[in-house]
């Protein structure tokens, strides 16, 4: 069969709502997207897996790949969008429409689109003369919860030479970024009434303990975490929301606090777990059994692809540009699990979940030549 041609595929897949969203009335299954990227691939010649995400709302993943042996190149994009906001929208998101060199329509820049510039280029490739394998990852939730990326690195045994997320960076190619948490800090105290406050145990008074000491810990992240890449050089915290208390003449019987904190890529999970744990010890002997830490989002590691790598002087000389930092988070620390990884597609990461999302059609012939002599540069050789 043959593929459709280059706005065919981006208004198709445009056409194919795949909403993430932690609302399980707004969020959409993948499977309709998966199921159509996954034909265009097989017409092509790939051998294709769809992927069940476990812990998801019937989510799929898709790995297309061509060629054998060892090595080769991966890549990768997230085959979901963010919801959209109806009343900010001029036009139908799920409509791929043109004007003024733009194409708009949700997912046209983050990132749906970057599966279009994939299939219309290998079109032109037979998957026969590889002489190193190529494979294509579409992954589940990334605008959620990273649940498709992180179960793909954990259960994949591919070890490709290296990977490229289609991110919209502008066709500048990053090569790290921070971490993200969220956690909530919940302090259960015991309510009574305000006049004898020794038979209660105040919630909000405690909460004043585990945030001063959480505000020590934000000091010793600024002093013994940095990075000169970053503009914020060091890992933050962030007080973002809490809840109290019902009445000025009780005492507050639970108190509840999210904060976020962005830890750099030398800073793992597990180390930064250690230290919230740490910070709060004191204040948990103190009130034994009276506080908690939970994740209000599955935690997203930094990450770093090293600057020494094959992969990052053969792109920056491709592009004549240097790799860049970011604040934002990507799926680029699961699949730096399985091999050396950068961030790098079309379009700007200003359009990304914002009401008449376009992307330029400027970027439409550099994304085609990128990707021409990445494939041929990591397959051909």
């Amino acid at each position: 069969m043959k593929i459709p041609l280059f706005i065919e595929l981006y208004r198709a897949l445009i056409g194919t709502p795949s909403i993430s969203a932690t609302d399980a009335a707004l969020d959409q299954s993948n499977e309709s997207l998966i199921t159509m990227l996954a034909g265009w691939f097989r017409d092509l010649g790939f051998q294709v897996e769809v992927q069940p995400v476990p812990g998801t709302r019937n989510k799929f993943n898709m790995l297309a790949s061509a060629g054998s042996g060892p090595g080769g190149l991966l890549l990768t994009g997230h085959s979901d969008t963010v919801p959209f906001d109806d009343g900010r929208w001029t036009r139908d998101p799920f409509v791929l429409s043109e004007h003024d060199n733009k194409l708009y329509g949700l997912g046209t820049a983050d990132m749906k689109g970057f599966f279009a510039f994939v299939l219309n280029n290998l079109r032109d490739i037979d998957v026969a003369s590889l002489k190193k394998p190529l494979y294509v990852l579409a992954t589940a939730d990334e605008e959620t919860s990273m649940a498709g990326a992180s179960y793909f690195a954990r259960s994949s045994q591919l070890r490709p030479d290296c990977a490229i997320i289609g991110e919209p960076t502008s066709l500048t190619p990053v090569r790290a970024h921070k971490g993200h948490l969220s956690n909530a800090v919940t302090v259960m105290g015991q309510s009574g009434h305000s006049s004898d406050p020794a038979r209660g145990v105040n919630a909000i008074e405690v909460m004043h303990e585990a945030i001063s000491h959480l505000m020590l810990l934000r000091d010793t992240l600024q002093t013994r975490y940095h990075h000169p890449a970053f503009v914020i050089p060091y890992p933050t915290m962030n007080f973002g929301h809490i809840q109290c208390g019902d009445a000025a003449n009780r005492i507050c019987g639970c108190c509840e606090l999210h904060m976020d904190i962005r830890p750099l890529p030398c800073l793992t999970l597990g180390d930064l777990e250690e230290l919230m744990t740490d910070a709060l010890a004191s204040v948990s002997e103190r009130w034994p059994g009276r506080i908690t830490v939970s994740a209000l989002h599955p935690p997203i590691p930094g990450y770093e692809c090293p600057t020494d790598a094959p992969m990052v002087q053969v792109v920056e000389k491709l592009l004549g540009v240097e790799t860049e930092v970011v604040n934002y988070c990507t799926e680029a620390p699961f699949i730096q699990a399985l091999c050396p990884t950068l961030v790098l597609g079309p379009g700007s990461i200003n359009q990304a979940h914002q009401p008449d999302e376009f992307i330029d059609t400027a970027f439409i012939k550099p994304t085609r030549e990128l990707i021409t002599q990445i494939v041929q540069h990591f397959c051909h050789h």
